[in-house]
């Protein structure tokens, strides 16, 4: 949106809708071998003093390998019940503004007696960012119809597939990192036209740094292996004629077999989690993706027990995703708690915010006061005094005039601090 104000004070409007999840960096240190993103070998080396870069946390350092399904053996969980005590003890957490949320904590330390509490989890509202999670559902789920047994040919897709971007990039502000295994040169900046990588790796900077451009080239290329399936990939020259010969509405239809199909598919409900567009303005242009985007807490929750489970598409699909959730660098919002520093953390957030005048109020990032969203889902794992804490956390908010990021970081070190309270750790 737009913002425009009078310099002179005479007249003031000012709108901002951001959609953002930060800087933060997934995928295990030591995945370059395996999957070939350029950008992990780039965080390893800069971890071990390298290369440009930062430190990672204690939480940070596990192996792929270690990045693993917590529930094979417990596949049938469903949620339980919430408890009222851990209900009443997570709401107390929200204080005064309890009624802008919708939480769902679902604690899987003891797999077979789950603890699971909620407060308004059927709360529906645009999720922003934490939408790409459908985007990469419906990439995968094109992944398995097309090779339903064959997973070493998925595997070479995802890291020989070149993408090259196109208009369907425009706009985004997000940097990725352009890391130069050879010369071990970064480069920060945006995405832009003509910019390559694997499928993987704008995966990778679809979840880790949530680039909206790379979401968008994911979403395009979802979309044409859906079209094409073992025909895909296919040349640039054949990219551009299908979209531009394809009709509009035969394109809409296309988008929802790609990224609506795949929720009903896996047993969520689009009443409930939908991602009705793609993430970039040219990219809405292209395509209409024909409804609008929304989540509840409750149905997150429900997708990332799924992947826990090995459910979501299929046992190898979820493993992917989830090591593409975890986090190994700067974390922010709610897994910037610093109580979370030695946990492992599998992390989305999104936002998006609108302003309004409004004497005596300043307008900043994530301080809206028209609306303030924000959303985060994490997966938390840490071993601590011999007992392996296991919890999943989706927060939404609509928390006006207050700096909703900090609100969730806070939320993360209170809810941490609970689930050892009631393992008997503090």
């Amino acid at each position: 949106m737009k913002a425009s104000w009078n310099v002179k004070g005479v007249s003031l409007f000012l709108t901002i809708f951001l959609t953002c999840s930060g800087t933060l960096m997934a995928y295990p240190l030591d995945g370059y071998e395996e999957t070939g993103i350029r950008r992990v070998e780039g965080a390893r080396l800069a971890n071990e003093g390298r290369a440009i870069g930062g430190f990672q946390p204690p939480g940070a350092m596990l192996t792929t390998e270690q990045v693993d399904l917590r529930l094979l053996d417990h596949r049938d969980l469903v949620l339980p019940a919430p408890d009222p005590e851990f209900t009443a003890r997570v709401t107390a957490l929200l204080g005064e503004d309890k009624n802008a949320y919708g939480v769902a904590v679902l604690d899987l330390t003891d797999p077979d007696h789950p603890l699971f509490a909620e407060y308004r989890g059927d709360y529906r509202q645009n999720v922003g960012s934490v939408g790409k999670l459908l985007a990469a559902l419906g990439l995968f789920q094109a992944l398995a119809d097309a090779w339903p047994e064959d997973f070493d040919r998925r595997k070479q897709i995802l890291r020989d597939t070149v993408i090259t971007a196109d208009d369907f990039a425009h706009r985004d502000h997000h940097s990725v990192r352009f890391f130069n295994v050879e010369t071990r040169e970064l480069t920060r900046r945006t995405i832009q036209d003509g910019d390559q990588g694997s499928l993987w790796e704008y995966l990778d900077w679809m979840l880790s740094v949530s680039s909206n451009s790379a979401a968008a080239m994911v979403m395009r290329d979802a979309m044409l292996l859906r079209h094409f399936g073992q025909a895909y990939p296919v040349s640039e020259d054949q990219i551009d004629a299908f979209f531009r010969d394809t009709s509009r509405a035969d394109l809409t239809r296309l988008f929802q077999r790609t990224f609506w199909e795949p929720v009903t598919r896996n047993g969520l409900s689009l009443d409930q989690i939908r991602q009705g567009s793609f993430f970039t303005a040219q990219g809405k242009k292209n395509v209409n993706g024909g409804g609008n985007s929304y989540a509840t807490a409750e149905s997150l929750l429900q997708l990332v027990l799924m992947i826990e489970e090995g459910k979501l598409v299929d046992e190898w699909s979820s493993r992917q995703l989830k090591r593409l959730l975890y986090m190994t660098e700067r974390r922010i919002r709610y897994a910037s708690s610093p109580a979370l520093n030695e946990a492992a953390v599998y992390f989305k957030s999104g936002s998006l915010y609108k302003c309004k005048e409004e004497e005596g109020f300043k307008c900043s990032a994530y301080h809206g006061n028209v609306i303030n969203y924000m959303n985060s889902v994490a997966i938390v794992e840490q071993e601590v005094d011999g007992v392996k804490l296991h919890y999943a956390v989706i927060v939404i908010s609509n928390v006006l005039r207050k700096n909703s990021a900090e609100k969730h970081q806070a939320l993360g070190t209170e809810i941490h601090r609970l689930i050892k309270q009631m393992h008997g750790l503090e």
